[in-house]
């Protein structure tokens, strides 16, 4: 679950750097008083925060593709 909003919250931040890349619009900024109001700021934080958990999951074996290889060395 946590690997999931984790990654939720990520793509919520690579939309917003990609909306400041290509238009110099920063939507959390906009929708939350403009980047140094404290709500924008933890919102920074948390996606932040979100991107360092993802990092783990590049390391991680994948379950689906365990059972899968599992499966198809019992058959």
């Amino acid at each position: 679950m946590l690997d999931r909003i984790s990654l939720i919250l990520v793509v919520i931040g690579a939309i917003n750097w990609g909306s400041i890349g290509l238009f110099q619009f920063d939507i959390v900024a906009w929708i939350f008083g403009g980047q140094d109001a404290i709500v924008s700021r933890i919102i920074y934080t948390v996606v932040a925060l979100a991107g360092i958990w993802c990092i783990s999951l590049l390391f991680r074996e994948n379950e689906m593709l365990k059972s899968a290889s599992d499966a198809q060395g019992k058959e």
